[in-house]
């Protein structure tokens, strides 16, 4: 009996048909979608098109979690829905999408898209390794479906009746905890693959064991990679290190075989029992941020994954007898180098994360005027929660961090009797050389 049902399920979803789920089994009513997508969704449907919330929040809501954002799916084209809205733009030049406004929020329509024809140059484009390059062409709704990357993704609700329709089978891979790409795996990676790292996102945030087909062509295909944008690759990544399941993320990645040159020598920081104490610490301490809806600095945690580097950089320059302070800058120059090879880490990122970087010795500095001039400094709490971090893993005492934490808090008295006598050697001043007078101008002669 069981196995008649699965069957006729399976072929169902084979021939394009939906499995339209009401509310009583998915659990969805229509006051848990955001007023500004339930108002478009309204308003499309009511234009005679066809509107549906689709993707992560449909996933997120059956989960029982609150989506952070609303997508619509529609067979309305860019210029009807920018037609029908009023407050609304149009972005995307391969690919149009309308941004429509309600107040302060917003939400992404997209067309339904269909599959490109083989060989078609004007409509499907790939590089060398199969990666897909352009291929938009409008569709129906089952083409859309297929196109998405899992199962769990390809989930499509309706407000107006409330029905989930599915069409690949991601509801019940939700129920079973497990991720399914939708189509071939090997193929779906190599058309993109940053679908990889997807996956591994995916699975960690949502308390999934990735399928066995789904998997078993990951490690062979991790080095296509290496040939997707860097600026792509660095956006995925974020996403996935601001995820709430960093920590999981990293520990995926590695067991998948994906953290090769993501973070360039992220695996080697690993591989040393306090590097890696180090980065796991990062790692939940912003999970933890993020999951009490805190503010993140990505150049925090980029500074922290690479810490490790730098340091080992810095001792190899020391080496070669360089001071420290120009040491320093050299190995900060040289990670970020390899780092920006693989991820396009924004400047604005890479200058606070240098700065992170050049504090660090001056919390060994404790006399005289130099421990107040570093509470002045704009960058402080950040570079003292990144003190601490090193104190909590291990690689400065925690005495150090303890002795700032006091500091801090203390008054002017009790900070002056914290001061640690300089046992530096005492610097000679340099004696200023007083400018002899200028001689008499002599006088005109009449």
């Amino acid at each position: 009996m069981i196995n008649k049902l699965l069957g006729r399920v399976g072929r169902m979803f084979k021939s394009g048909k939906p499995r339209i789920i009401a509310v009583r089994e998915h659990g969805i009513s229509r006051d848990r979608i955001g007023s500004c997508a339930l108002r478009t969704c309204d308003a499309l449907q009511e234009a005679g098109y066809k509107a549906f919330v689709v993707g992560g929040a449909v996933r997120d809501l059956i989960l029982g979690r609150d989506p952070k954002d609303f997508d619509i799916a529609t067979d309305a084209t860019p210029e009807e829905v920018r037609g029908i809205f009023r407050r609304s733009r149009m972005i995307g030049r391969r690919f149009r999408i309308v941004h429509v406004l309600c107040g302060r929020d917003m939400v992404e329509v997209s067309t339904f898209r269909g599959p490109a024809a083989e060989g078609d140059a004007g409509t499907r484009v790939e590089d060398e390794h199969g990666r897909l390059l352009r291929d938009n062409v409008w569709g129906d709704q089952a083409q859309d479906a297929t196109r998405r990357d899992f199962t769990i993704n390809a989930l499509f609700y309706d407000p107006s009746r409330e029905q989930v329709w599915d069409y690949h089978g991601g509801v019940a891979d939700l129920k079973r905890k497990r991720l399914r790409i939708i189509g071939e795996p090997a193929q779906r990676y190599r058309e993109d693959p940053v679908r990889m790292l997807r996956a591994v996102r995916f699975a960690a945030a949502c308390g999934l064991e990735i399928d066995t087909n789904t998997r078993k062509p990951i490690k062979a295909l991790a080095p296509l990679l290496a040939n997707v944008p860097a600026a792509r690759l660095y956006d995925e990544m974020l996403k996935l290190l601001l995820s709430g399941h960093a920590a999981e993320c990293v520990k995926r990645l590695r067991k998948e075989g994906l953290h090769h040159g993501l973070l360039p020598l992220l695996d080697v920081i690993l591989e040393q029992p306090l590097g890696e104490r180090f980065v796991m610490l990062a790692l939940k301490n912003t999970d933890a941020r993020v999951l009490a809806d805190k503010p993140i600095s990505p150049a925090f945690l980029f500074a922290a994954l690479t810490w490790h580097e730098v340091l080992a950089a810095w001792k190899k320059i020391e080496a070669r007898g360089v001071p420290p302070a120009p040491a320093l800058h050299e190995a900060m120059d040289e990670v970020l180098d390899k780092q920006t090879e693989q991820l396009a880490i924004p400047r604005r990122f890479t200058s606070d994360m240098k700065e992170l970087w050049v504090l660090q010795p001056r919390f060994e500095q404790r006399s005289g005027q130099r421990p107040f001039r570093l509470l002045e400094h704009p960058r402080f709490r950040a570079a003292y929660d990144f003190l601490l971090l090193r104190c909590e893993s291990g690689e400065v005492p925690t005495e150090l961090g303890d002795w700032w934490t006091s500091f801090q808090n203390a008054d002017a008295d009790a900070r002056a009797t914290m001061l640690v006598a300089d046992s530096g050697p005492v610097k000679k001043r340099r004696k200023r050389r007083r400018r002899k007078p200028a001689a008499a101008a002599a006088p005109a002669a009449d």
